[in-house]
């Protein structure tokens, strides 16, 4: 089994929507042959609380207005490190960039097919690290005795 045409619809517009929002790390995968209750996962990440509830809210608002779809649950939106969106035929995953180093989703999900995304949202890849890296030297520098530069 594959994940429907109406799935990678939704994860393809569900992606694009992440992208724009500046997400990071976003990857998609057909998980319809290991689980019966959903066709595939998308998952993003983003460095701060306050850009992982911009990204859910653009997911909810991008698929509800182009697709007509809205999610039959939204969890995690009062701490806003973990916000899941539950479409029955996807589910999204928004998680803090901390949180999706700890659980390691993609280790889950690793022997499932990867879905193909917008160029946008392949080009978010790399992009957690990176981030990461601009802010330890940014802290190194403003440490006592380091010089900013």
């Amino acid at each position: 089994m594959t994940a429907t045409d109406r799935s990678l619809e939704l994860v393809t517009t569900a992606a694009q929507a992440a992208a724009d929002k500046l997400a990071h790390d976003i990857v998609a995968y057909d998980v319809s042959d290991v689980l019966s209750i959903t066709d595939a996962f998308l998952l993003a990440s983003a460095p701060n609380d306050r850009q992982v509830k911009s990204i859910v809210d653009e997911i909810e608002e991008r698929l509800n207005k182009e697709l007509g779809a809205k999610p039959v649950r939204r969890e995690g939106d009062r701490e806003a490190r973990w916000v899941l969106l539950d479409y029955v035929d996807i589910v999204v995953h928004v998680q803090h960039s901390e949180e999706r180093v700890f659980y390691a989703l993609e280790r889950l999900w690793k022997d499932c097919p990867e879905l193909e995304l917008p160029a946008d949202a392949q080009a978010s890849r790399g992009k957690a690290a990176e981030h990461a890296k601009q802010q330890q030297e940014a802290e190194a520098a403003a440490e006592p005795g380091g010089e900013w530069r």
